[in-house]
């Protein structure tokens, strides 16, 4: 790849930190619906709150491995590799949760 066809080094930190806050407030998101799921039936764990863990840790799992690679491949080394982060640590959470249940 040509070195004036990357993008700078700026644009890919100032496009790091606007992903990594949309994807912490997804992830935080997701996190509150779970927890609402959960509690909606009320006494024990509900069924219906592992089964919005496990498409949730397929629904992010899919998306770090899409868009980061994506970003990636396009010469976006710094939103790439915070964007397989950020959504794959809450793929991992996710999946804790519905193998807990």
């Amino acid at each position: 790849m040509a070195r004036g066809r990357e993008p700078s080094t700026g644009r890919q930190a100032v496009m790091g930190v606007a992903l990594l806050v949309g994807g912490v407030v997804v992830v935080w998101g997701l996190l509150f619906v779970h927890g609402i799921t959960g509690w909606s039936e009320g006494g024990g764990v509900a069924p219906a709150a592992s089964v919005f863990a496990w498409r949730t840790t397929w629904c992010l799992a899919t998306g770090a491995v899409v868009t980061g690679a994506g970003l990636l491949a396009s010469g976006w080394r710094i939103p790439g590799a915070v964007q397989l982060m950020v959504l794959g640590i809450g793929a991992l959470k996710f999946h804790s949760l519905a193998a807990g249940h």
